[in-house]
């Protein structure tokens, strides 16, 4: 290409990797930059650079890997500026830097070597080709190491070996100049062929030629699992326990050395390329009680503690009838239960309860505590605190609300006591705002014991926060406690170093800190194994009524007459979100099409017709668990299946057409399946409060228990929530367990977090959650209702200038 050419190419024409390394050189240099460029450029009429321009590249430097110099770029490429213009003005710049990035380089690398798995005795090819100014030059190396007459574009190894498998790159030359391809790794397996089975070619489907095999172990032994898979290029790995995906298990072999009791379970592999996805076979993995003398290799050190067992509560409300909704608390359920049931824990999770129905999800949790159990409970939603009692909000909760209507965690932590636990976790993702519509005062009586942690995800009268783009994002909280929580530490080392990396998180400084109140005297972890103990037969009792709510349907393949064949399949989202995917295994040659669809599922269930049946799983709002979902299938996800009232009994119909028929009108075929009830739904959630124990707490003045006046009604209605009224020994438990999460929207044209109300405020300036009847009418349950004032501390305005990439502030 002439320079005269080269001089009239617009801006937009440069290549993208000249673009880069100019905009990083612009960037980064202060007195000969993006902002010098602009005032040279500002003093040419044909582009000149207004300091309203200059403004908009400037906020460039606030969002995460902006570029100012890119912005300016592209300015001047919209007013016809060429690469001539643009290496002129570099020229009057000063910066020969800069200038370098424009030249055309004198070697290009067009074709970069893939990444490959193969099998052993099979052919190996990894290419790069080059175009360059002079003759080219190639050189292959494995490592570092130069490959003996590998001089063409083209390396062939035949028959690639064991020893051949390693990262390779190729050197290109060009006169004076040089540059290396990309790395390029090359994985050998060493698999028998079966007879008859050959593994020809690279180009088409994932071929999985190595499945892991199940293991029995000692403790403190290596546990190693394979998993092998042939394809071009390279297939990605990800080990999964127990459903859930191992932090660092990316690779295909999967090693612990040391193993614990922990590492007990059902592990397969994920298997997955640019297009394709499959699962390996699921194995057991057991590890040998090595705790009694004898028992295995090692013995228990008489300083290690333990767990007798680990059990944990997860509740996120984020679709309020009555307050603003909120997002977080989807996001940082799904992925603390994965977390934790990495640790060993037995994991409940659950969206969207009521108040009745996270009463009884308690009582069920209580029901697994007794000596020596780790006892967990992570609430994140709505919340207040009073009095130094914290309360979590239920999702039907009235507006304003009282604790009558809400659940008191230190209420909790007093059954928890009376189970005698070993540790009681407290991990409350809320807002700890006072509510001024609650004047009532608790009498909980706290056993002096020394296994208590609270990790409060704000300071107290404080909000809690949630981070909010177009996608799902975490809680700030949980942003940075699901980088620690799977650390060998005692549980307040690690929230001390969660505090200490929210401390340094600019979006809220000042405005969100972790409060960590512990009565922890003992070096206990998450991490501890565990070791049954004495009520070992009760706990196994309570741990089969528990495991109800991990149980999934089996697939299921429906035959119908017309010769078509359906697999129906099933996942868990969440322990009361359930997935139902349906999939065309075969289907009539002369069929022209054919389809099949779930419908006349339970109205309990309250399923939007227009989100069921969809080709994709985002469609139907499975966003979490879309990537583990088979493709080309019909996706329809169930939530709230606590209020599944009986067995789920739902129509499989399959619509096809043929061929042969004149018209394209398809005829329909139908089953009737019923799975009994999945998951959560075992637990019968939905009754009336039945047992005392989460309900037995001491009487409070003010509540609503004390009132002859209130009948007995359970649920609530749009002003007040009734409850029975009992004696003195079942009286309710009226300062019931309420976090309302103070999420509040930092719009671009946010105006701080000053209180208002009318819709005018949460137009201009987000929504703030703080305390119960803090939200504008547009909220109230009840019209005409007088909002009071959000209150509020510094100006917000600060937190939204070091947001990035139009993050958004929400309070809990």
């Amino acid at each position: 290409m002439s320079e005269s050419l080269e001089r009239s190419a617009r801006i937009s024409q440069l290549k993208e990797l000249q673009v880069k390394k100019l905009c990083e050189v612009l960037d980064k240099s202060s007195g000969r930059g993006w902002r010098k460029l602009g005032e040279i450029i500002s003093n040419d009429r044909r582009f000149k650079v207004s300091s309203d321009d200059m403004e908009m590249c400037s906020l460039k430097v606030l969002e995460l890997e902006g570029s100012p110099s890119l912005m300016l770029l592209r300015l001047m490429g919209e007013r016809g500026c060429t690469a001539g213009h643009l290496m002129d003005y570099l020229k009057a710049l000063g910066n020969s830097e800069a200038l370098q990035c424009l030249k055309p380089p004198a070697l290009q690398i067009l074709i970069q070597p893939q990444p490959v798995a193969l099998l052993c005795g099979h052919n190996l090819r990894l290419s790069c080709h080059a175009v360059g100014k002079s003759p080219l030059q190639y050189q292959w190396f494995k490592s570092k190491e130069e490959i003996p007459n590998s001089v063409s574009p083209d390396l062939v190894i035949s028959p690639v070996q064991l020893k051949d498998a390693g990262f390779y790159i190729c050197r290109v030359n060009s006169g004076d100049a040089f540059d290396f391809s990309q790395w390029a790794q090359v994985d050998v397996l060493n698999v028998a062929t079966p007879c008859g089975q050959t593994y020809q070619s690279l180009d088409g489907r994932l071929k999985l030629v190595i499945q892991p095999q199940s293991q029995q172990l000692h403790v403190g032994e290596t546990l190693q699992l394979e998993c092998g898979a042939v394809a071009r290029p390279i297939p990605r790995f990800q080990w999964h326990k127990n459903g859930a995906p191992i932090a660092n298990g990316t690779k295909r072999k999967l090693v612990i050395p040391h193993v614990m009791q922990e590492h007990h379970g059902r592990y397969r592999c994920e298997i997955s390329s640019s297009t394709e996805r499959m699962w390996s076979s699921e194995v057991d993995v057991v590890v040998d009680d090595l705790y009694a003398i004898g028992g295995g290799s090692e013995e228990l050190s008489p300083d290690q503690l333990y767990a007798t067992d680990k059990v944990a509560l997860l509740i996120g409300n984020l679709s309020y009838q009555n307050h603003p909704q909120l997002k977080a608390p989807m996001v940082d359920v799904y992925e603390l239960t994965n977390l934790l049931r990495q640790l060993d824990f037995k994991v409940v999770s659950l969206l969207d309860l009521t108040e009745s129905e996270m009463r009884n999800a308690v009582d069920e949790f209580l029901l697994l505590l007794h000596k020596g159990v780790y006892g967990l409970l992570y609430y994140a939603g709505h919340g207040y605190e009073n009095y130094g009692n914290s309360f979590m909000v239920p999702v039907d909760a009235p507006n304003p609300y009282h604790s009558a209507n809400c659940l008191c965690v230190q209420s909790i932590l007093q059954l928890m006591q009376e189970k005698e636990t070993g540790l009681n976790i407290f991990l409350l993702d809320m807002c700890r705002k006072r509510n001024i519509h609650d004047d009532s005062t608790r009498n909980v009586i706290l056993k002096v014991t020394a296994n208590i942690v609270f990790g409060y995800a704000t300071c107290q009268d404080a909000e809690a926060f949630e981070l909010s783009s177009s996608g799902f994002t975490n809680g700030v909280f949980v942003k940075f406690l699901k980088k620690r929580l799977l650390d060998n530490e005692k549980i307040t080392v690690v929230l001390d170093r969660v505090a200490e990396d929210m401390g340094q998180f600019d979006a809220t400084k000042g405005k969100q800190a972790l409060e960590i109140r512990s009565s922890l005297s003992e070096r206990r972890a998450l991490t501890d194994p565990i070791l049954p103990g004495d009520s070992v037969d009760l706990a196994h009792v309570h741990s089969r009524q528990w495991a109800k709510a991990h149980d999934l349907p089996e697939s299921m393949c429906l035959d119908f007459d017309c010769g078509a064949q359906i697999k129906l399949g099933f996942a868990a989202e969440f322990s009361n979100v359930l997935v139902i995917y349906t999939h065309i295994v075969k289907k009539p040659d002369d069929m022209s099409f054919c389809q099949a669809h779930v419908t006349d599922l339970s109205q309990d269930l309250d399923v939007d017709p227009k989100e069921m049946n969809r080709e994709t799983p985002e469609e139907t709002g499975i966003y979490l668990l879309s990537s583990s979902l088979p493709q080309h299938c019909l996706y329809t996800r169930l939530s709230s299946l606590q209020k599944l009232r009986e067995e789920l009994v739902f129509t499989v119909c399959l619509q096809g057409t043929f061929a042969a028929m004149d018209d394209d009108h398809p005829i329909h075929w139908t089953k009737s399946v019923n799975i009994g009830k999945p998951l959560i739904a075992r637990l019968d959630l939905h009754r009336a409060m039945r047992r005392n124990s989460c309900l037995q707490t001491c009487l409070m003045p003010h509540s609503p228990c004390h009132s002859p006046c209130h009948s007995p009604c359970h649920s609530p209605g749009p002003e007040h929530h009734l409850h029975l009224h009992l004696g003195p020994q079942q009286a309710l438990d009226c300062n019931r367990l309420s976090p309302q999460h103070l999420y509040a929207d930092i719009c671009e044209s946010f105006q701080g977090a000053a209180g208002g109300c009318g819709d005018s405020y949460y137009e201009n300036a987000g929504r703030g959650h703080c305390q119960p009847a803090l939200e504008s009418g547009r909220f109230s349950s009840s019209p005409g209702r007088l909002s009071t004032p959000i209150e509020a501390g510094d100006d917000i305005n600060e937190v939204q200038t070091v947001f990035i990439n139009s993050l958004q502030l929400h309070p809990q």
